[in-house]
C-alpha cells in the first residue's frame, strides 16, 4: 500500500514555517490548500485524511475565509475523513463539532509540560507527563458534545477526540527555528520574550520530539480506515510545488 494522501489546510498567511515543518513529520502524500486564499480541495474523497494547522488569527473573527474553511471541515467530517488539528486547526474542529473557543485572558508561549490521560492511540509511546512547545491565547473552554479529553495541563485542554476527529493545542512540528520566529512576533514585554528564547534549548527540543509521535500515530489511525485505492485525481498535484 502506498502513503496516505492528507490534504494539509494551512491557515498561516506566512506558510513557509508550516509547510517545512509538516513535510518533515508526515510520513504521507501531502496536498497543501492555502485556506486563507479560501482554497479547499474539491473533492473530500480524494484524501485519505486531513490536517489543519495553526494560525495568528482567532477562529471567532469575522474573516471571509474562516466560514468557508469550518464548512468543508465540517462536509470533510460528515464525510468519515479522519482528521488532526493542531492549534488553531484544534480550536477550529472543536468549534465545528459544536464545541466553545475563547480568548483565555492569557498567554501561554514555550516549552511546557502536558499530562495525558488513559490510552489514547494518538499518546501511545508517549509518557503521561510530556513537554511540548506551546503559543496561544484562545483555548478550547469547553469540548464538543461526546468528545473525549485526552490531555490538558494548568492552561488549558491540549487535546481531545470525537470519533476520527483529533486535536492538539500544542505544536508537535515546530523545530527550533519556528519557535524562535513566532517568539520574536509575539506582543509581549521583553522579559517574557527573553524568558522564552532562554527556553529554546536543544536539549528541551529533544524532550518535545517524543510528542511528534502523535503524526505517527494519527498516520496509522489513517492506515486503518483506508480503503481500496482508487485512480489519483487532480488535487493530487501539490500546488505549492515539490522540495
Amino acid at each position: 500500500m502506498s502513503r496516505p494522501r492528507i490534504a494539509v489546510l494551512n491557515a498561516a498567511h506566512d506558510p513557509e514555517h508550516n509547510r517545512r515543518n509538516f513535510r518533515r513529520e508526515l510520513d504521507a502524500d501531502l496536498v497543501e490548500f492555502d485556506v486563507t486564499n479560501v482554497e479547499v480541495p474539491s473533492e473530500v474523497r480524494r484524501f485519505d485524511g486531513v490536517v489543519v494547522t495553526g494560525s495568528r488569527v482567532s477562529v471567532y473573527w469575522d474573516e471571509d475565509w474562516i466560514a468557508p474553511t469550518r464548512e468543508w471541515v465540517q462536509g470533510a467530517i460528515e464525510a468519515g475523513l479522519p482528521c488532526l488539528g493542531v492549534c488553531w486547526g484544534h480550536q477550529l474542529l472543536a468549534d465545528a463539532l459544536g464545541g466553545e473557543v475563547a480568548d483565555m485572558g492569557e498567554y501561554e508561549i514555550g516549552y511546557r509540560e502536558i499530562e495525558h490521560h488513559g490510552e489514547s492511540r494518538l499518546f501511545d509511546g508517549i509518557d503521561e507527563r510530556f513537554t511540548a512547545f506551546t503559543t496561544h491565547s484562545d483555548e478550547v473552554v469547553s469540548p464538543p458534545p461526546g468528545a473525549e479529553v485526552l490531555a490538558e495541563n494548568d492552561y488549558s485542554i491540549h487535546a481531545f477526540r470525537k470519533d476520527r476527529v483529533f486535536g492538539v493545542q500544542f505544536h508537535p512540528e515546530y523545530d527550533t527555528e519556528t519557535a524562535r520566529e513566532v517568539t520574536l512576533g509575539k506582543d509581549l514585554a521583553d522579559e517574557r520574550i527573553q524568558q522564552v528564547l532562554d527556553g529554546i534549548t536543544e536539549e528541551n527540543y529533544a524532550k518535545a520530539c517524543e510528542a511528534k509521535l502523535v503524526f505517527e500515530n494519527w498516520l496509522d489511525f489513517v492506515d486503518d480506515l483506508r480503503q481500496p485505492e482508487t485512480a489519483v485525481g487532480s488535487d493530487a498535484v501539490d500546488p505549492a510545488g515539490a522540495d
